[in-house]
C-alpha cells in the first residue's frame, strides 16, 4: 500500500504471560485494514508440547488433490489464497500481477476487500446499500475482474468488515455503540463502531454479502466479527439493543443467520477470528469464543501470526523465530476443539499466515514454508497469506507450482494436549509497537 505503517497497541506482554493472559488490541490505519491481534496463553499452558519431528519443506511430491468445486456446501474446498487490499483491488496493474502469481503457483483464490472500515469497494445497485459507500473509491469494473478470475480458475472471496464500520456509523448514528450519556462511543483511533446487536446493521451486512454473491463471488469472508476492546481508559460501552443477550451469543446469532442465507445461495460463509481464540478457554471480552462460532461457520480463519505471540508462549522463548511450532500448536488446538464439538469437515479451519515482518527475524520464504508446514502437520491443507500491502514477491519462492495435498492424517488429540487452554484475558492500555 501507499501509506505509512500503523501502530499496534499491545499490553505489557511479559507481565501478562506470567499472569496468564495478554492483550488483543487492534489499532489500524488505512495501510493495514485488518484486525491485528496478539495471542498467548498462561504460564502453565506455555509448555513445549505440540512439537513434531517433521521439518519445513523437503517433502516429495504427493499425488494431486482431488478437484474441488469452489463454493460447494459441505466440506469446504482446499483454498490457498492471497489477501488483496482495497487499493490493490482497484489497480489493474496490481491485479494482473497477483493473478500471475496465482497462475504460476499453488494459489487458487484471492481474498478481496469489498467492504472495510472505509466503506464499500464496489458500486451497489441498491440505494440502501450504496448510501454507506464512503469516499475511498471502488473497483472500477468489478464484473470484468470477476470474469477474469473465473477464466483463470481463481476463486474470488469477498472480505466484509462487519462491526468496525466508521462509514455506516456516520450514516446511521442511531445504530452505534453508545456511552452512558447517550452519545456515540469511539475507540482509541476516534472511530465509531456500529452496534453488533443492531438488527438493521446485521441486515445491511447480510444484504452486502448476498449482493456480492450475485455479482460472482464464490465465498464470503466476514471480518471484525467482534466487539471493540473495553479499555479502562475509554468510556464504558453500552448496547441499548442487547436485550440480555451475551456478546458471544450475539456474534453466533449473526453468523448463524449468515450461514443459512449464504448456503442457500450456494456459497460458503466464513469468518476471521483472533488467533488467541484457538487456545483460550471461554470467550474473550470482544465476544469471540471457539465453541460458539465454530458450529455456525463453514470455515473459521484464525489469525495466528507468530510475531504476535509474546515471549514464553507455549514454552517457546522467541515465538516469532519458531513459526512452525506456533502454527502447529495453535491450529492443532483448534482441531481438538472441533473434534469435541463433533465438527468433522476436513477444511473447517483455514489459518492466516504471516507474510510480513515484525521484529526479528525478518520474514521471507523460509518462514512462510514453516507456517505452512505447521498447518499441514495439524491436518489441514488450506491457508491465506496476509500482507497488509498485498506484496508477495519476496515470499513467492515458498509457493509450490501446483496445489498438492500436504496435510498429515489427523489422529485425534495431538501432542499439544488440551490442558494449555487459558482463561480469557482482559485488554490493557499499552505502549505502541510498530505494525506492518
Amino acid at each position: 500500500m501507499r501509506r505509512p505503517a500503523p501502530s499496534l497497541l499491545l499490553s505489557a506482554l511479559t507481565a501478562l504471560v506470567a499472569a496468564g493472559g495478554c492483550d488483543t488490541s487492534t489499532a489500524k490505519t488505512p495501510s493495514a485494514t485488518r484486525p491485528a491481534e496478539a495471542a498467548t496463553t498462561t504460564a502453565a499452558a506455555a509448555s513445549a508440547n505440540g512439537e513434531v519431528t517433521a521439518t519445513p519443506g523437503g517433502r516429495t511430491e504427493a499425488p494431486p488433490a482431488a478437484p474441488v468445486t469452489p463454493g460447494k456446501i459441505g466440506d469446504a474446498p482446499v483454498v490457498r489464497a492471497l489477501y488483496v487490499n482495497r487499493w490493490a483491488a482497484q489497480g489493474t496493474k496490481k491485479m494482473r500481477h497477483l493473478i500471475d502469481i496465482a497462475d504460476s503457483t499453488e494459489v487458487n483464490a484471492l481474498v478481496i476487500d469489498m467492504k472495510d472500515e472505509f466503506g464499500l469497494n464496489y458500486k451497489s445497485s441498491d440505494p440502501a446499500i450504496q448510501k454507506n459507500a464512503g469516499n475511498a473509491g471502488a473497483v472500477p469494473n468489478l464484473a470484468a475482474l470477476l470474469d477474469t478470475l473465473k477464466a483463470h480458475k481463481i476463486l474470488p472471496i469477498a472480505r466484509i468488515v462487519v462491526f468496525k464500520d466508521s462509514v455506516a456509523a456516520r450514516v446511521n448514528p442511531g445504530e452505534t455503540i453508545r456511552k452512558a450519556d447517550g452519545t456515540t462511543w469511539r475507540d482509541k483511533q476516534g472511530l465509531a463502531w456500529v452496534d453488533p446487536y443492531s438488527p438493521a446493521i446485521r441486515e445491511y451486512n447480510l444484504k452486502v454479502a448476498e449482493e456480492l454473491v450475485k455479482l460472482g463471488f464464490g465465498e464470503i469472508q466476514f471480518d471484525y466479527i467482534r466487539f471493540p476492546e473495553p479499555y479502562g481508559s475509554l468510556p464504558t460501552q453500552l448496547f441499548p439493543k442487547a436485550g440480555g443477550v451475551s456478546k458471544p451469543q450475539a456474534l453466533a446469532d449473526f453468523l448463524s443467520q449468515a450461514k443459512t442465507r449464504l448456503n442457500r445461495l450456494g456459497v460458503l460463509s466464513t469468518a476471521d477470528i483472533f488467533g488467541l481464540v484457538t487456545t483460550v478457554r471461554g470467550p474473550l471480552e470482544i465476544g469471540q469464543e471457539w465453541e460458539k462460532l465454530s458450529p455456525v461457520t463453514d470455515v473459521l480463519l484464525p489469525m495466528t501470526y507468530p510475531s504476535h505471540y509474546p515471549r514464553g508462549s507455549y514454552g517457546i522463548a522467541s515465538p516469532n523465530a519458531e513459526p512452525r511450532k506456533i502454527m502447529y500448536i495453535a491450529i492443532s488446538r483448534a482441531r481438538e476443539r472441533d473434534d469435541r464439538l463433533g465438527i468433522t469437515a476436513k477444511e473447517h479451519v483455514r489459518p492466516w499466515i504471516q507474510a510480513f515482518s515484525l521484529g526479528q527475524p525478518k520474514y521471507g520464504p523460509e518462514q512462510i514454508t514453516a507456517q505452512k508446514q505447521g498447518i499441514y502437520d495439524a491436518g489441514y491443507d488450506g491457508w491465506v497469506l496476509w500482507s497488509p500491502g498485498s506484496n508477495y514477491d519476496i515470499f513467492r519462492p515458498a509457493l509450490e507450482r501446483t496445489l498438492v495435498s500436504r496435510k498429515k492424517a489427523w489422529k485425534g488429540t495431538s501432542a499439544a494436549g488440551t490442558s494449555a487452554t487459558a482463561s480469557a484475558p482482559r485488554p490493557a492500555d499499552s505502549a505502541a509497537v510498530a505494525r506492518p
